[in-house]
């Protein structure tokens, strides 16, 4: 597939997740953000690993679920867009990104 891209909005919840983290232990705030990166590499081979984002039933919006985060990402035309690293604790907008 080839390209990934992550959104602003994504590394914006990086960032969140690591400084809400790293006040613990700043090792495992980065060894968590580097999870979230080395998740998603699996995408260049297997776009459509994660399974469809229940919340929008549109079969271009998928997700990889990594410990308590959900991954959203959009498949596009030779490339995959990271849209969100979100908790799963929390709940989803059923407004679906922009395409």
């Amino acid at each position: 597939m080839g390209q990934i891209a992550w959104t602003k909005l994504a590394i914006n919840d990086l960032e969140n997740i690591y400084e809400f983290i790293a006040p613990e232990s700043p090792f495992y705030a980065q060894k968590t953000i580097n999870t979230f990166f080395f998740r998603v590499e699996v995408l260049r081979i297997l776009p459509r690993s994660g399974r469809e984002i229940p919340e929008f039933k549109r079969t271009d919006l998928r997700e990889l679920v990594e410990a308590d985060y959900r991954n959203f990402y959009r498949i596009g035309k030779g490339s995959i867009s990271i849209i969100r690293v979100h908790h799963s604790a929390r709940r989803v907008k059923r407004r679906p990104p922009k395409s």
